[in-house]
C-alpha cells in the first residue's frame, strides 16, 4: 500500500511520524508524499492550541476528497484528548492515541484486509476504530524503534523523553502524553551512532520536556553526592563521548524544571550547541504564578545572564503567551520588556488558547481576541526587532556554520551557526557539491532576511 503522512505540531510529532513510516516500510509499503494520491493517510495532530485542532481536522478532510477509497488513520495529541471528535468526522476510519503509535501499522493492515472483503472476525464494519487509553494509563515508554533517517538530510531528532507533570496551567500536554518516563540510554546512544554513521551532523535531543528526562528516578532533581551527570545531562556527556563529525542541540529546556546553575554545568560539553530554546511564557511574575510556572522572571533572567557571560552571543529562543486569563496592560509589558531585555535571537508568540481539562480553561477575566490579536503583534514586532539587534552584533564574527541547502536562483549556499543564527554566503553550483552537509568557518557580515550574510573562509 501508498501510505502519506501528515504532521501537526512539535518536533516529537515529527520524530514519531518517521519512525512510524519506518515501521511501514519495514512491512513493505510505500510512503509518498502527503499531497499525493495514497491508499492510506495517517494525520499525526496536535492540540496545543484551537487552531491546531482545526488544522487536524481541515487535512482529514481535505485527503478523504483525494482518494475517497483510502483508509484515514489519525493519531496524537488531538485524537488522544478529543477521540470522540476525531471519530464523528466523515471519513476517519481509525483513531489511536499517543501510546498506540507501535501498534498502528497492525490496525491499518486489520482495515484494509476487511475493505479487500477479507473480513472475518476481525473485518471492517464501517464503523470508527478507536484505539486509546486513558490518560492515567500513558506510564511506559513506547518503544518504536530506532530512527535512521530524516527528511532533512544533516539534522536528525532523537526522542529521549516522554510525557509532563508540571500541569501548567494553561497547558493540556500531560493528558494528551502522559506521565514523565524516559527512553533508555543505551538505545539513545545507539540511535545516535546509526545517524552519526549514516552522516548526519546535527543531533538534535527532543522530548515532551527534555528537562524531566530521569526525572522518574530523581524527582526531587538532586545532584548525585559524587558529581555525576543526572538529568538530561546524563544524555549530553555520553552523546559528547561518540566519534564522529557532528554537533548535539537541544531542542528546548525548562525553566520551570532548571535552574542557573544547572544550566552552568551543560556548558562543559564542546558538542552541546551554544543555543537553548527556555520558554518563558511570561514576563510577568504574577502571571507566571497563575500559571502555574514555578520560576520569577529575576529567576529566568539569571539563566541568560549564566550563558551570556559564557558566550555574549550565545542564542536563546522563548515561547510567550499572550492574552493569558487576567494579563493586565502592564503584565503584558513586562513579556515586552522581556524579549528586549534578553535579545531572544527566536520569539514564538502564541495567543492563550482554552484548552480542555485546564485549570485556566476556568478563570475569569478572560482576555478578548481583539487584546489578544493586538498584543501578539506588538509582542512579534519587538521580537523581530530583538532578532535584528541579535544578528547585527555578530557583524565580523567568525562562527562554525553547518551547511544545509543551496538555493540556485539567488547563488546562495544557507545553513545554521551552533548558536542558531541563520548564515547566507555566496556561492556557485559547483562549490555548493562540495560544502553542503560539511561545517565550515564563516565571516558573518550584515543582517539578511531572517539571518545574516557572511564569507566562507
Amino acid at each position: 500500500m501508498k501510505i502519506a503522512f501528515h504532521t501537526l505540531g512539535c518536533k516529537v510529532n515529527q520524530y514519531e511520524s518517521e519512525a512510524m513510516a519506518k515501521l511501514f516500510r519495514e512491512r513493505g509499503h510505500e510512503i509518498v508524499g502527503e499531497r499525493e494520491f495514497a491508499d492510506v493517510y495517517v494525520i499525526n495532530t496536535c492540540t496545543v492550541t484551537a487552531v491546531a485542532d482545526r488544522k487536524s481536522r481541515q487535512y482529514i478532510r481535505r485527503m478523504k476528497k483525494v482518494n475517497p477509497d483510502s483508509i484515514v488513520a489519525v493519531t496524537g495529541c488531538y485524537a488522544q484528548i478529543r477521540p470522540e471528535d476525531v471519530s464523528d468526522i466523515e471519513g476517519v476510519d481509525l483513531v489511536t492515541g499517543t501510546n498506540e503509535k507501535h501498534s498502528l501499522p497492525d490496525y491499518v493492515e486489520e482495515i484494509a484486509r476487511g475493505k479487500d472483503g477479507n473480513t472475518g472476525e476481525t473485518g471492517n464494519t464501517g464503523e470508527v476504530r478507536v484505539r486509546v487509553r486513558e490518560w492515567e494509563e500513558l506510564n511506559t515508554y513506547e518503544d518504536i524503534g530506532l530512527v535512521t533517517s530524516a527528511e532533512n538530510r544533516t539534522r536528525a531528532y532523537i526522542k529521549i523523553q516522554e510525557g509532563c507533570n508540571r500541569f501548567c496551567a494553561y497547558c493540556v500536554i500531560p493528558y494528551a502524553r502522559g506521565s514523565i518516563r524516559s527512553r533508555n540510554l543505551d538505545e539513545i546512544l545507539e540511535e545516535a551512532r546509526q545517524l552519526i554513521k549514516a552522516g548526519y551532523k546535527e543531533i538534535v535531543l527532543t522530548g515532551i520536556n527534555t528537562a524531566l528526562y530521569g526525572a522518574e528516578e530523581n524527582p526531587q532533581g538532586k545532584e548525585p553526592e559524587d558529581g555525576t551527570p543526572y538529568g538530561v545531562e546524563r544524555v549530553i556527556a555520553a552523546l559528547n563521548e561518540l566519534p564522529g563529525d557532528f554537533r548535539i542541540r537541544l531542542s528546548s529546556l525548562e525553566p520551570a524544571v532548571v535552574d542557573a546553575a544547572y544550566v552552568k554545568r551543560l556548558l562543559k560539553y564542546d558538542r552541546l550547541c551554544h543555543h537553548l530554546h527556555l520558554s518563558a511564557q511570561s514576563g510577568s511574575d504574577r502571571i507566571l504564578s497563575a500559571m502555574n510556572r514555578p520560576y520569577t522572571r529575576e529567576q529566568y533572567m539569571e539563566i541568560v545572564r549564566t550563558v551570556r557571560e559564557y558566550d555574549p552571543l550565545y542564542g536563546i529562543s522563548a515561547d510567550i503567551i499572550v492574552g493569558f486569563p487576567g494579563e493586565k496592560e502592564a503584565d503584558f509589558q513586562d513579556s515586552v520588556t522581556l524579549v528586549e531585555e534578553c535579545a531572544f535571537c527566536r520569539t514564538h508568540v502564541f495567543r492563550y488558547s482554552r484548552r480542555p481539562k485546564t485549570k485556566a480553561a476556568d478563570m475569569k477575566d478572560q482576555v478578548s481576541p481583539q487584546v489578544k490579536a493586538r498584543r501578539a503583534a506588538v509582542l512579534q514586532e519587538a521580537g523581530a526587532k530583538a532578532q535584528a539587534r541579535f544578528c547585527e552584533e555578530h557583524a565580523g564574527v567568525i562562527r562554525t556554520v553547518l551547511m544545509e541547502e543551496y538555493l540556485p536562483d539567488r547563488g546562495m549556499i544557507t545553513g545554521y551557526t551552533e548558536n542558531y543564527v541563520r548564515i547566507w554566503c555566496p556561492c556557485s553550483r559547483e562549490e555548493a557539491e562540495s560544502l553542503l552537509n560539511t561545517f565550515r568557518s564563516v565571516r558573518i557580515a550584515e543582517v539578511y532576511q531572517d539571518g545574516c550574510t557572511g564569507l566562507i573562509l
